[in-house]
């Protein structure tokens, strides 16, 4: 029983992200991306922290993703050989945006810098 939480992990991991992209007919869930999957202690609950790619507004492509999460663990109970399936629960991950954000302030502050040495 090496580390069956982190197999387990992988596993929901791999398999919302098939189930997401080729089983859920689901158009206004938007292109979800799944980044990172948490099962508590007792693997009852999994968190999934997904982000939508091109999504003009992630946050109800989230609140309908989470509306078809009983398909989506239904599916997946059929895939995991597992004697129960934990509750997931769906999460939005904004690490992208906030790298994004980062990424203009550090943009922005290094052109100042320059235009800084240039007028000096």
């Amino acid at each position: 029983m090496a580390d069956r939480k982190g197999r387990l992990k992988a596993l929901i991991g791999r398999y919302i992200s098939d189930i997401l992209t080729f089983e859920l007919k689901n158009k206004r869930v938007g292109l979800p991306s799944v980044n990172e999957v948490i099962v508590n202690e007792d693997c009852s609950l999994a968190k999934v922290y997904v982000s939508f790619l091109g999504a003009k507004y992630p946050r109800q492509n989230l609140e309908e993703l989470n509306r078809c999460k009983g398909f989506v663990r239904s599916s997946l109970a059929k895939k995991l050989d597992v004697y129960k399936v934990p509750e997931i629960v769906f999460l939005y991950d904004d690490q992208f945006e906030k790298a994004d954000r980062l990424d203009e302030a550090l943009r922005r502050e290094a052109e100042s810098i320059e235009s800084a040495k240039e007028h000096q």
